[in-house]
């Protein structure tokens, strides 16, 4: 295939991908029709046959997509090897969770992967299988490990794991919540100033906790 056949190809497939994300991730999957998706795209339906196979080979692309994209976001600062002293394991696990703000409240395409997600968990479909095993089973445990390297704990402990999903909540909570928080808070909006006062608070609150955790296992407390 010639290059710029090659690349209009490409530019085709990511764009219905994209479109993809948006409509199953506002409307659902059953509700969303290819002929739908083909016109976000600016395509015909027949690219989507084309491309993916069909609707199910649409919503896989678009699960791998989520997966690559939120991958790279999370492992910008992942070496090789696992971070051991409780302060680097603390920094790593504060940078992670300021890039996880700043994806959600400033990237364009973080609604789209984030209504695709919700709806997955809603409806869980292969797709979501392929998003568990492909980002939540590799990325959940690093953090876990982090967490104990921070505090002492055991990694795959149940306080661990419930602190660790804690934390993404409450991220989370500031991309769905967006529209309460901006009119409490009186802002118009979101941008780069807005997210780094998120991204600070909850930094100290993960550092709060991380010194909580610690100290309860100084003291031989139960995770």
């Amino acid at each position: 295939m010639a290059a710029p056949v090659r690349q209009a190809s490409e530019k085709t497939r990511r764009a219905i991908v994209e479109a993809g994300l948006r409509g199953f991730g506002s409307k659902g999957y059953a509700a969303t029709s290819t002929r739908e998706i083909a016109a976000l795209a600016e395509t015909n339906v027949a690219s989507i046959a084309y491309h993916f196979g069909g609707k199910e080979g649409l919503r896989t692309a678009c699960a791998e997509h989520v997966v690559a994209t939120l991958g790279a976001v999370l492992a910008a600062d992942a070496p090789e090897e696992e971070a051991t002293d409780p302060a680097l394991a603390r920094a790593r696990l504060t940078g992670l969770a300021e890039r996880m703000v700043h994806f959600l409240l400033l990237r364009p395409e973080a609604h789209a992967i984030a209504g695709f997600m919700i709806r997955e968990m809603a409806q869980p479909s292969p797709a979501l299988d392929a998003i568990y095993d492909g980002l939540i089973a590799r990325l959940h445990p690093r953090l876990c490990r982090l967490w104990a390297a921070a505090t002492g704990r055991e990694a795959e402990s149940a306080g661990v794991k419930l602190a660790v999903f804690g934390m993404i909540g409450q991220i989370v909570y500031f991309h769905l919540g967006r529209p309460v928080v901006t009119r409490r808070m009186g802002w118009s909006g979101i941008a780069a100033p807005e997210a780094r006062a998120i991204a600070a608070m909850i930094a100290a609150t993960l550092r709060a906790r991380l010194d909580a955790d610690r100290g309860d296992a100084d003291r031989g407390d139960p995770a």
